[in-house]
Order: structure tokens, then sequence, then C-alpha cells
């Protein structure tokens, strides 16, 4: 295992200068290690996590035993915890306190019938003055539904045990939603509930606490807002205008619109009759902001499924329209046709006349977020994720160039421009493609993608899945529109019907055309850019998540690699990720995500070479690679340089317990190999690699210094409560502003349980030992921190700062 020296660490963390000195190897460990000659104290206690890190041997850290109580535990070369009690609160570090600033189901806005979306995820801060940080527009991000909202959510299932248990959505709102799952109010709920939320928050100074302030710009933009327009439709749809009899259920004007060739090209053909007109934005993750004071909102999972999620469809025809409507979902029943929905979003919080706009020419895909670059003088720049299992890695460059970066009139150059799919080669290269509707096809063999793992294993998982669209004449299809899934080899069906095509059979039909050959326009190209982009040999990846230019050095490009499991969807290549576990040693290197960098060749990011390395790799710290979180998310920079992250390890697994009423212990086992086998010591288990998170407790925020004497150490800093993710982290002068999205999620949260188990963990040295693990069944939080120790969960934003503030967060 090489150490490098504090030198090497500087260098690569500082600039492009010591972009060289690393390698893309697993083999070189760039973390865990202590890379000073005298560690010094950090300015502020990290909290303590279940599982063992290196700075527990070099730092005190602070034990959580209660809300608002602890112990502060000493350095010690020996890391490992005997047992170990999830608090249901947000857990910081003594030095700083955490506060809530606005929650679910709050009504927050003018029409006091309006109220704050469920599930909120990514955070902005738009000052009202342009600089301030005491006064300000929140945007927030509404994702989706989940239990224990109510028993007719996406996805609740009856063996679950949930169905005699209270839910959240009459205490909070005030009123019982009707139990058919049908119904059009509960359908019209869910879509009301994501979205967006406008608030403007203040504080009285830079040290004080934000609060919500009343302001007419407060406001939803939502999953139907402009239902109203369907009255002006002509088919089954036109008196679909309004969800229930309150006064925010009607269906208002409040339309978004589209940008760029797919609003020209594709909407005029939609069987909605709407043609640029779009009801609502939904599934909105993460996004980012511009200079210019606009907020970008990503609509991620907007994919229908009647049984386990709600949306619309996202099969499309060559021409870039839906194949069909999926019945039992809100896209059939409230007439939203799916090529309007998979965008990136544009709305100005402190504008109301600025009509929210989806740009197509960013691509529909599971949009995770972007991060901008704009530099006067230059083209926009702007790179994103597909957010899903073989999702691609995406950069957008404008046609015009960027004037002024405060200058509103930016928002114009997302109309026009290039899209760019990432292709990473394993010498750590790599070459942004475009997706053009002239651009050759060359899809990577299953064999190729899954190389890395059949040498170690002799197989490979879901066959080294990969989807290409279906073609009347292809294959034997009749249909055009929708995907094939492609493997190593054909694998049939029970009846005999082929349920994957083998890649020997498949790929010639697919080799050596164009993608004007699949699709009608370049609009329908970018409506269908995940399968596009498998055509033209882009590499599929492991759930690229977040994505932050580097602000000290804008070349260096960040990119959260959340998961590298294949699934359905697509295999990321194993010549890049680490798709399983593929070694029964206990410490071998785990597929718990990875975080990379980018380094663009070109000096104002718009070229078509870069270089790409393994910044930090997601695991146990004692294993090889490991450097002590897992399935890293949203990242942010703060003003000392210094890289955030959060986990968004799955809330089935969370503890290493599964979901609903009466939770199992999930088996976890370092001794699995593959995405999941049975287990080494009883074939009767059958183990998942992916249990392998259990053993980092509930999700957590950590950052990882670039200077100073823990450069390079992974430093915890928060928890969250059980079953809940941390996201959409915003720095505002000496407070991050967080969300707390979920918590609670798909188990009672009264009467309160506590689990307990022994889990087995990796010690820093690579041997095993067990820990005593209890956990809460669920959370109650914030009702908790506000007097009510039995109350429901809350999604909510929250503030976290010094207690004794220097201007600064760190």
């Amino acid at each position: 295992m090489t150490k490098f020296s504090r030198r090497q660490l500087l260098a690569f963390f500082g600039a492009s200068a010591g972009a060289t000195i690393l390698a893309p190897a697993f083999g070189e460990k760039l973390l865990g290690g202590n890379v000073a000659n005298a560690v010094q104290p950090l300015k502020f206690t990290p909290i303590r996590l279940p599982h063992p890190l290196p700075i527990y041997t070099q730092q005190t850290s602070y034990l959580a035993t209660g809300i608002g109580q602890g112990n502060v535990l000493q350095p010690s070369a020996n890391a490992q915890l005997s047992s170990y009690s999830i608090v249901d609160d947000v857990v910081v570090p003594p030095e700083y306190e955490r506060y809530v600033i606005v929650s679910w189901g709050d009504r927050v806005f003018p029409n006091q019938e309006d109220y704050f979306g469920y599930n909120s995820d990514y955070t902005s801060f738009i000052p009202i003055d342009g600089r301030s940080p005491n006064d300000g527009y929140l945007w927030n991000n509404h994702e989706y539904i989940s239990y224990p909202f109510s028993t007719t959510v996406p996805g609740f299932l009856i063996d679950s045990g949930l169905g005699g248990f209270p839910t959240s959505y009459p205490l909070i709102i005030g009123r019982d939603l009707p139990e058919d799952r049908t119904n059009i109010e509960v359908l019209g709920e869910f879509m009301y509930n994501i979205g967006g939320s406008v608030v403007r928050i203040a504080r009285p100074n830079r040290s004080g606490r934000f609060a919500v302030v009343r302001d007419p710009n407060n406001r939803r933009i939502h999953g139907l807002s402009g239902l109203g327009i369907n009255r002006d439709r002509t088919d089954n749809s036109k008196n679909i205008t309004s969800w229930g009899s309150r006064s925010y259920q009607q269906g208002d004007n409040n339309y978004l619109i589209g940008t760029g060739p797919s609003a020209t090209e594709v909407f005029p053909l939609s069987s909605d009759g709407l043609g640029n007109k779009i009801i609502g934005t939904g599934f909105n993750c993460s996004g980012g902001t511009t200079p210019w004071g606009t907020v970008l909102s990503a609509e991620e999972n907007f994919q229908a499924s009647a049984s386990s999620f709600v949306g619309v469809q996202e099969l499309v025809k060559p021409n870039g329209t839906q194949t069909s409507y999926i019945e039992g979902t809100t896209g059939a029943r409230f007439g939203l046709v799916g090529e309007k929905y998979g965008w990136m979003v544009e709305i100005d919080p402190s504008n109301q006349s600025f009509r929210p706009r989806k740009h197509t020419a960013l691509g529909r895909f599971r949009h995770e977020n972007i991060a901008v670059r704009a530099k006067a003088g230059q083209p926009l720049v702007g790179y994103m994720g597909d957010d899903r299992r073989g999702g691609h890695t995406w950069k957008f460059v404008s046609s015009g160039t960027v004037t002024n970066s405060t200058d509103k009139n930016n928002s114009r150059l997302f109309e026009s421009g290039t899209l760019y799919v990432a292709r990473y080669n394993p010498n750590g290269t790599g070459q942004w493609i475009p997706l053009k509707l002239n651009a050759p096809t060359n899809p990577i063999p299953p064999s190729t993608l899954a190389s890395v793992e059949i040498a170690a294993l002799g197989q490979a998982s879901n066959n080294g899945n990969t989807r290409l669209p279906k073609r009347s004449g292809i294959l034997g299809q009749t249909e055009n529109g929708g995907s094939i899934v492609v493997t190593i080899e054909t694998v049939t069906g029970s009846g005999g019907t082929i349920s994957s095509y083998g890649e020997t059979e498949a790929l010639p039909a697919y080799k050596g055309k164009k993608l004007s050959d699949f699709y009608t326009s370049q609009g329908a190209v970018l409506v269908d850019a995940f399968l596009a982009a498998n055509l033209i040999g882009a590499t599929p990846t492991a759930r690229p998540e977040d994505i932050e230019v580097n602000p000290r050095n804008l070349n260096e490009v960040f990119i959260a690699y959340t998961d590298g499991a294949p699934s359905g969807d697509g295999y990321p290549d194993s010549r890049i990720f680490v798709v399983s576990k593929y070694s029964s040693n206990v410490n071998a290197a785990q597929p718990s995500g990875e975080l990379f960098k980018i380094i663009e060749d070109s000096a104002d990011g718009t070229g078509t070479s870069f270089r790409w390395q393994r910044f930090a790799k997601g695991g146990e710290a004692g294993a090889e690679p490991g450097d002590g979180f897992a399935n890293v998310d949203n990242l942010a920079f703060d003003s000392q340089g210094n890289i955030w992250g959060v986990t968004d390890m799955s809330t089935e697994a969370h503890n290493g317990f599964s979901t609903g009423a009466n939770p199992e212990v999930l088996r976890v086992d370092h001794r699995v190999v593959g995405s999941n086998s049975p287990s080494a010591d009883d074939s009767n288990f059958n183990v998942r690699t992916s249990n392998l998170i259990g053993v980092f407790g509930n999700n957590f925020l950590f950052f990882i210094p670039t200077s100073g004497p823990d450069a390079g150490e992974v430093v915890p800093f928060a928890y969250g409560p059980p079953r809940c993710e941390l996201t959409g982290p915003t720095f505002v002068g000496d407070t991050l502003i967080i969300s707390v999205q979920h918590p609670g999620e798909e188990v009672p949260f009264t009467p309160q349980q506590t689990l307990s188990r022994d889990i087995e963990i990796l010690n820093l040295d690579g041997t095993l030992f067990t820990q005593k693990r209890s956990v809460p069944r669920g959370s109650n939080w914030p009702s908790n921190i506000e007097g009510n120790s039995d109350g429901p969960p809350r999604p909510s934003v929250i503030g976290i700062r010094r207690k004794q503030s220097s201007g600064r967060f760190v």
C-alpha cells in the first residue's frame, strides 16, 4: 500500500500541477493515513460514527448519548467501539448547534392553504441584494413522497405490516386523505408535494439564526403548476383541471415552457396538444445555482411504475414522444406526457414574472444536479450526472459566450449548444463525445464492460447488461420505441421468450451507423439521451450524483459516483469502477461508491479531452481501498477549499435492518463475493454486498480538508435521524443550510421501539470485530426536539452554525 507525502497530497488537492502524481490504480490508497508529521487539533470535535476512522486515532471525538448530550472520547490507537447507540436527532459537534428553519407542512405562503412540500432536497440561497448573507430567498427541491406520509404512497406494501400505524399527513396537514390510491385528490397531493418552494429567510446579523419571512414572492412551483391549461386540450384530459375543492388544488396558469431543440422539434408532436406549454415540474433532486441568481432544479426519477412509483413514461418513439401512458400513474390521470419531464429546470426565486423553463439542450435523463462554469468571454459550461446504475456523465457547452457572469441574460445560453457525454479510458484519459444526430454508433460490448469482474470471479453481475433503443426490424422487433436489453449471452425466460439478447447476435445491428438511423431529429436524440449515449459508446458509470467545479481550479471537476453495483438499467464499466466485491478477503474493496476528479485538458473547459483520477474510494477504512464512507452523494466546497460530502445509503439497509413494522436483521458478511451469493458459513443465507453499508449507521456528513495538518483525512461532522438523508448542503457565511430528507422512512414513528443487533465491522487493520448496535426503529424528528416525543417525522431544512461564531463555518 502506497502512502503519499504531505507535499504530494497538497499538490493533488490544490492545483492541476500535481494532477499527474496519482495514477488511477486501485492499489494506491490516497486517504486514511496520517499525512502530518505533527498532528494539530481541529477547531472542533469530530462526531463519533459507529465504524473506525483514522481521525479517531489522532483527535478527540464526540459520542452522542442523547439529544443534546454526549461524551468526548480521547484519541486511541484502537478506534473500535464494542457498542454504539444511534440518537434520533441531527448530531453535530459540541461546538455547533442545529436548528430548524422550515418544515414540511409549514404554511409560509400568501395563500394560507398552500404549504411547504415534502422530502426536502437541494437548497439554494439567493441574497435579496445580491450580496448580503443575512436576507435572501431559499429555494428547496421536493423530491418524492414516501411513508409515513400516508398508506397510499407509491411503493407501500400490504405485507410491510405498516397498515395499522399512524401516518403523518393528517397530523401535519390537518385532514385525512382518501384511502384509495387511485383517487384524484390522493394523486394530486402526491404531485403537489413534489417540485419546489421559494421562501424568504432572514437573520438579524451574520451570527444569528435564519427564520422564514413573509414575502409576496414566497410560492410553490409543484408537479401540477399550470394544470389549468388542460382546458385547452381536445382529449380526455380536457376536464382534469383540479384535484380537490381547496383553493391551492385548483389548476392555475403557472405553466412552464421549454427551450432548445426538443421544445421546437418534439413538443409540437406531443399528444397533449399543448405544444411548448408544460404542466409542472417534479421528482426534483439536486440542482445548481447560477452566478446571475437563478436556480437550476434537476428532474430525476420521473419514470413511471404503477406499483412502486408514480410518474410519467420514460420510453419514447424515434420522434421523441412517449410510447404510451402507463395506467395507474399520475401521468395518465392528469395527462402529463413523458417527453416533457426529466429535464433541467431554471427558476428565478426573486422574480415571479420569469416563467420557469426546461432547457432541452441539456438533455433528458435522470438529472441529479448541474455545476455551472461561467467566465466572461468564454462559453457557458455545465456538468451533469444521470443518477442511475449505468448512467452517464455529461457536459454542456453553449454556442454563445458569457458577457458578464451576473447578467441574467445568460439564461439564454442554455438554449443552444452542444451536449457531450464522457468516455473513460482505463489509462486515466477520456473524451467528451458530442451527442449529435450525425454521431457514429459503436456501443461498448457487455463483455468489455464486465471484463474486470469476469477476470476476478469468472462471471458478471447481471450478465454485463446494457440497454439500446428498440427499433422495428432489428432482432425481430415489430415495435418502434422503448429499449431492449443486451447481455454477454442471450437470456431466455419462461415460455421461451427472450429477456435479453446476446452481444454477438445484437451488436452488429447497432454498430457502424449514425444516431440519425434511430432518431428523426436532434430534439428526439436529446429526449432519449441515455439510450443514445449507450449507442455512441459512452461509458456507463456508477450512479453519478453530485458534480462540483473546484472554485480554486476551474479545470478540476469533482464527481460523486454513489454506487457501483449493476442493476436492470445498466452495468457500470468495471474497468473504471468497482462493481462488486472481487475477493472473499474480508478487507477487499467494496462497491460502495467512489469520488472522482476530472481534469480538463482545455483551459476554458470546452475541449473534448480530459484526464480522470480516483480522489477517494467508498468502503470501510479497513478495506483496500476504502476511506471510511459509503455512497457519497451531494458535494460542496467551503470558503477554505475543503470538500464536503453527504452519504446516500439506502433506507432499506440502515444499521443492517430492513424496513417495515418488524425490521429484519440483514446478513452482513465481509466474505461475500460478487453482488450477492450464499453466505460463506451458511449457504441458506443469500448475502448482498450492498448490505455492508449497514456498518456505517445513519447517513452522515463529512469533509476532507484540502490543506493543514489533517489534509486528506475523512472528518465526520454530523449524522442525521434514523432512515433519513442529509441533502443539499449550502454554505451561507457562518451557516450551513442543509435538508433532512425522509426521516423515519418506511417504518412506524409511534409507538417507538429500540432495535438491537450484533454487526460485523472492519477494524483499521483489516481484521473483523463485532459491535452491539442499538437504533430507534423509526424517527420522531423534529417533533421530538420541539416537545412532542411521539410526534410525526417531518422533512425539514435546517441551519448549522458555531455557537461562538467567528464569521466562518470552519
